[in-house]
């Protein structure tokens, strides 16, 4: 079988190391490239090998970028003085979809995690920290996911960001629109419960 051959093998592997694809879809993607009209495969790589080589990150928000500062930071119409923390590049990209963000990011890449031997001096805060120290900022918003990981991310910035005038909040984590609550596992509905906003004031 084609599935035998090394160099398919080396394919597949490869392409497991992806997030979220296991063994089968690894097959599947492999096998696609392998049948693909060969301008089609080759063009993948060529684009893997060209935003490997331009994208970089940006030396104030740590987001990937082929401009530095990157398009957020270099943007004067945008707040600098509140910055969302996200955990990875994927989280400034879906709250920069919602369109309703104003403000600038910093990415951690990554989130604390002693089992895996990731702590505080393997994560952007250093940078986190100086881009405050530098003035300016009187907002920080904590955006990790809502994971035990991420929640003590959330908990250890809040400790060492509190400076004076600057506020730090945490993203309200809750049922999303068109889930029932029947749904809803404890953490969410707790997270839902504790972000509540006011609707009326009697």
């Amino acid at each position: 079988m084609i599935t035998d051959a090394p160099s398919v093998e080396r394919l597949i592997e490869a392409l497991r190391r992806l997030p979220g694809v296991g063994k089968r879809s690894a097959e599947r993607l492999a096998l696609h490239l392998l049948s693909a009209p060969e301008d089609e495969a080759l063009s993948l790589s060529d684009a893997v090998r060209a935003a490997r080589a331009r994208v970089t990150t940006c030396s104030v928000c740590c987001n990937l970028t082929e401009t530095d500062p990157c398009p957020i930071c270099a943007d004067a119409r945008r707040d600098h003085s509140t910055i969302c923390v996200v955990e990875r590049p994927t989280g400034a990209m879906a709250i920069e979809k919602g369109g309703t963000y104003r403000g600038v990011y910093h990415v951690l890449h990554g989130v604390l995690n002693p089992l895996e031997g990731v702590g505080p001096s393997e994560l952007r805060l250093h940078r986190l920290m100086k881009r405050i120290e530098s003035g300016g900022v009187t907002e920080v918003i904590v955006a990790t996911n809502a994971t035990a990981e991420g929640e003590a991310t959330a908990l250890y910035m809040a400790r060492q960001i509190g400076a004076p005038g600057i506020t730090v909040t945490r993203i309200a984590h809750g049922v999303p629109m068109g889930g029932g609550l029947e749904f809803a596992d404890d953490v969410t509905l707790r997270h839902a419960l504790e972000g509540r906003t006011k609707l009326s004031e009697g």
